[in-house]
């Protein structure tokens, strides 16, 4: 039941005045704010209220209302509270904003209590002003929200710890990092139970060391909320507690550097390791190696570094792409690490290369060390499977010894590296050799050198002739780079080209080749001297450009050259690297004019699909063929099936290296159109080749055919009684007569001479008479080939005899008729094969010229047909605009016949006027005057019509054009005559 208060008595006057003011001083001087209320009247306000609600004290209460001095929000819950106490509901404190006449909120706690007046229930109310309360409430709940909030951005959290009780009152952002492990109240071994175990003593020791106010820092690992383990920065101090309570306290933050931490180390593992492979780095496996060197100078021991270099990668990424690549290089570089033994150390020391270091051992020799290379390089190369391809990996391993071949790491490392450039001429495997550090800086001074020769014009070309086989004459000119004047002396092209491929300079030393080749040719041109072409070499790196046919056309647009004296020689590997492309640029060279070369050919892997659909107009036979012709048969069938396959694809031969005359011989007899080699001329200066091919310079003619009008027959026999007496027997049916006494002799003879018959003996000395034929057979099919023996082993011959070898076998002691007889049927047979042989080409040129007729026939037709539509689409076009004009336009023929009436002309003209094909109506001629622009009438209609005649330059008439308007429609610009 709540106390019903009488105050009756506090408000009425009283008798005794003395308890009256008493109470109203009691009243008036409290600091306690009273109101009464009834309902929303006010009955009652004390000055601790008016001043407090900002009310005068003077001020009557029929002016004031209570919920005036409300917040609008809270008003209807005042008055909820004010009927719940009227109707005897016990009061309690309660909250609410309140409201000063000024405008100015305050927060306010009511109590509320039932009281009595003059009979009438009435609410007592007190009222305490709790504004700085609530403020400084507000402000510590913002700066926890603010810590949590911080405690959350930052990944941290934080506790107060007492001290030494060990009570841990932890944050709301410890307790999410940590989990319920960080729980509010923990003490002892508890309070660090979010710590991880191994890492408990350490923070504990580190409270236990603190000395108060110096904070102290560690980190350690902690459990997370699923029992992960975390990284934490954890910083401490103890401070003195204030206050009437004395002591310490911990003040503990902890930041989360998981993240961080996992960072640092990624970037480690990336400083020190490749992403690839995850083998150590180059920088990484240096230190190791230069730990490892220190180790063997203080034990005096060996060690070996490897440097496992795979070229194949490089390749794979321009035909199979860098995944392909880079499997291939993953799964060597796992198989080298899974080879390596205890204490070695395998790394990636550049994109291509990987290095396995040796553990130190007093016994480790230089055979030792490449008979292991050898087992690695075998283990290494077999096959890996990417995809659905195998694939074969190539390798070469080079090799350093610590310490003769380097004292510290970097040195070490790069003689093993040199070592691989040479492994390819040692099976695989190579040593460092003390030379490489000098050619290494040798080929360094000499890029430089040739960077500043080609700026500065310090190189120059030698130019070689190369001549016709079939008419004698110079048919063009090599261009051949030659650089001299330098500290070195001259240096030879084989070496320098390779330092400009390895330098990056070949795309500009070709350039100046281009250019001055060109530019050398016409001042030969404007000097008169008869040079018809000049051949200049492209690299493969020229033709990978793309652009090579761009710069061609440049650069024959600014020396003003035909494009007709210009060859491209390309070699057969650089063509046949990307066969599609190299197509694509040299179809643009052949527009240009430019003549082709295929250079050493038979040196690399043409596939002959590839070879008929490339524009090619010459192949040039490599050296390495025509240098052993003479001597070894298999050169000689190569070298005659290559011509034989260049002239059934209209290809021209030309033979490089020719040195001497028996070469020549066979070349010509194997039908080779062209020749360049030292037999001929070495490569000459400009000056001196201009003077020689201003003299007339060409091949003799007796080079240039293999057969003649004399019969020739070599003798071939080891005693010299048996050659007198043939000699003398054949010498009277009129044959040029060449003898030998031996197989060698007998090539030798072969090789300088044209020969029709050959008589050999069988047993000779070194090589028998069958061997030798064989032979002949192989570098002279065309000639006959007999034996002339009393030798009794007929297997051989009847062998020989069998295989085409041998045409005949003729027994000694021969009968001298017979012999004669047989001798003249050999030149009988030869003569038949040479007219055969001859028919035979002359066909074969006929058919090449009809087929080229042919070809260029078909061009023509083709193009004739292209113009004959495009003239057919331009004669549609033009008769459709003349149909859409808005005047009448005639044709008339020189005969008078009516050709042509656009659309207009049929509106005009009644139809009996315009019949096509017939002479003018004369309601047409009616309109043709004399002047250019004349009056006409059509049907009654005025017309002004224009005249003009269609003349051939020569003044033949081709007709006549009438154009007619009506007067009425339009006058046109220019109707005057």
């Amino acid at each position: 039941m709540s106390m019903l208060v009488d105050a009756s008595a506090l408000l009425q006057p009283r008798q005794d005045g003395g308890v009256e003011r008493w109470a109203e001083q009691l009243l008036a001087r409290t600091k306690v704010a009273l109101l009464l209320a009834d309902h929303e009247r006010l009955l009652y306000a004390n000055p601790a209220a008016r001043r407090l609600l900002g009310w005068g004290e003077a001020e009557p209460l029929s002016g004031l209302t209570l919920l005036s001095a409300v917040a609008p929000e809270d008003r209807a819950r005042l008055a909820e509270q004010l009927q719940r106490r009227l109707a005897g509901e016990p009061g309690h404190f309660w909250d609410l904003q309140g409201l000063r006449r000024d405008g100015v909120r305050l927060d306010l706690r009511l109590y509320g209590q039932r009281v009595r007046v003059d009979g009438r229930v009435a609410d007592l109310i007190t009222l305490f002003d709790i504004s700085e309360t609530r403020e400084a409430l507000r402000q510590a709940e913002w700066q926890a929200d603010l810590l949590a909030r911080s405690e959350q951005l930052s990944h941290a959290g934080s506790y107060v710890l007492s001290w030494p009780e060990g009570v841990l009152r932890s944050s709301q952002g410890l307790r999410e990092l940590t989990g319920e492990r960080a729980a509010t109240h923990l003490t002892g071994d508890g309070a660090l139970a979010w710590v991880a175990p191994e890492d408990r003593a350490r923070v504990a020791q580190a409270w236990q060391a603190a000395t108060p106010g110096t904070p102290f820092e560690l980190q350690h690992r902690a459990l997370g909320p699923a029992g992960q383990l975390l990284q934490l920065v954890h910083r401490g101090v103890l401070q003195p507690v204030s206050g009437p309570a004395s002591g310490l306290q911990g003040i503990g933050l902890v930041r989360d550097i998981t993240r961080q931490h996992e960072a640092e180390q990624r970037v480690q593992t990336l400083a020190q390791f490749d992403a690839l492979t995850g083998l150590a780095n180059r920088a990484h496996f240096l230190n190791q190696v230069a730990s490892r060197s220190q180790i063997a100078h203080w034990d005096r021991v060996h060690y070996a570094l490897m440097v496992v270099e795979l070229p194949q990668v490089q390749e794979l990424r321009g035909t199979l792409g860098h995944a392909a690549a880079e499997n291939l290089l993953l799964a060597v570089a796992s198989r080298l690490n899974q080879l390596a033994r205890d204490h070695e150390v395998v790394a990636r020391v550049s994109g291509l290369e990987l290095a396995l270091m040796t553990g130190t051992g007093a016994t480790l020799s230089g055979e030792q060390a490449h008979e292991r290379a050898r087992a690695l390089l075998g283990a290494l190369q077999a096959p890996v499977q990417i995809g659905a391809t195998e694939l074969l990996p190539r390798c070469r391993i080079g090799l350093a010894l610590y310490p003769g071949d380097g004292q510290d790491a970097v040195s070490l490392l790069e003689a093993a590296e040199k070592a691989c450039a040479l492994a390819d001429e040692t099976a695989g495997v190579a040593f460092a050799k003390p030379e490489a550090h000098a050619q290494a800086l040798r080929e360094m001074q000499l890029a430089a050198a040739l960077r500043h020769a080609i700026e500065q014009d310090g190189l120059s070309l030698h130019y070689q002739p190369q001549v016709s086989l079939s008419s004698g004459e110079l048919v063009g000119v090599e261009a051949l780079l030659r650089w001299h004047g330098t500290p070195w002396g001259e240096v030879p092209p084989a070496e320098f080209i390779g330092v400009a491929e390895r330098a990056g300079l070949i795309h500009a030393l070709g350039q100046w080749v281009l250019r001055t080749a060109c530019r050398q040719w016409g001042a030969w041109h404007r000097s008169g001297v008869p040079v018809p072409r000049v051949a200049v070499n492209v690299s493969p790196y020229q033709l990978g450009q793309g652009d090579l046919a761009a710069q061609v056309q440049q650069v024959l647009l600014d020396t003003d050259m035909d494009p007709r004296a210009l060859g491209i020689e390309l070699t057969e590997s650089g063509v046949m690297d990307d066969p599609v492309r190299a197509g694509e640029t040299l179809r643009e060279l052949r527009a240009l004019g430019v003549e082709v070369s295929l250079d050493d050919f038979g040196t690399g892997y043409s596939s002959l699909s590839a070879l008929r659909s490339l524009p090619i107009d010459v192949v040039k036979l490599d050296r390495s063929f025509v240098s052993d012709m003479t001597l070894v048969p298999e050169s000689a069938s190569l070298i005659r099936a290559i011509i034989l396959m260049a002239h059934g694809l209209h290809l021209k031969v030309l033979a490089e290296g020719v040195e001497s005359e028996g070469q020549l011989s066979l070349l010509v007899g194997m039908g080779c159109d062209q020749i360049q080699g030292f037999w001929f001329s070495t490569p000459l200066p400009a000056e001196v080749l201009a003077e020689r091919l201003r003299a007339g310079w060409r091949l003799d003619h007796q080079h240039t055919t293999r057969r003649d009008n004399r019969r020739t027959l070599l003798l071939v026999d080891d005693e010299e009684n048996i050659l007198a007496a043939l000699k003398r027997l054949l010498r009277r049916d009129g044959y040029e007569i060449l003898t030998a006494t031996d197989a060698t002799q007998a090539l030798q003879c072969l090789a300088e001479h044209p020969v029709d018959v050959i008589l050999s003996d069988q047993r000779m000395p070194g090589m028998t008479g069958v061997e030798f034929l064989h032979r002949a057979a192989a570098l002279y099919p065309d000639t006959v080939r007999m034996t002339l023996s009393g030798f009794t082993d007929l297997q051989s011959i009847i062998d020989a005899v069998n295989e085409g070898s041998v045409y005949k076998f003729l027994t000694k002691p021969w009968e001298d008729d017979r012999l004669r007889a047989h001798v003249a049927e050999a030149f009988q047979r030869k003569g038949m094969a040479d007219e055969n042989r001859r028919l035979t080409d002359e066909l074969a040129t006929a058919n090449s010229a009809l087929a080229r007729v042919n070809a260029q026939l078909s061009t023509a037709l083709e193009r004739q047909r292209e113009q004959a539509l495009l003239l057919q689409a331009s004669v549609g076009g033009v008769r459709e605009i003349l149909d859409s004009l808005p005047v009448a336009v005639l044709g008339l023929d020189p005969e008078d016949l009516l050709v042509y009436a656009n659309g207009r002309a049929h509106q005009l003209f009644p139809p009996g006027d315009l019949a096509l094909g017939l002479p003018a109506r004369p309601g047409v001629a009616a309109l043709r005057g004399v002047g250019a622009v004349v009056q006409g009438d059509v049907h009654g209609q005025p017309c002004q019509v224009w005249r003009h005649c269609l003349a051939e330059p020569t003044g033949a008439n081709r007709g006549e054009v009438l154009v007619c308007l009506p007067v009425s429609s339009a006058s046109c610009p220019g109707d005057s005559p």
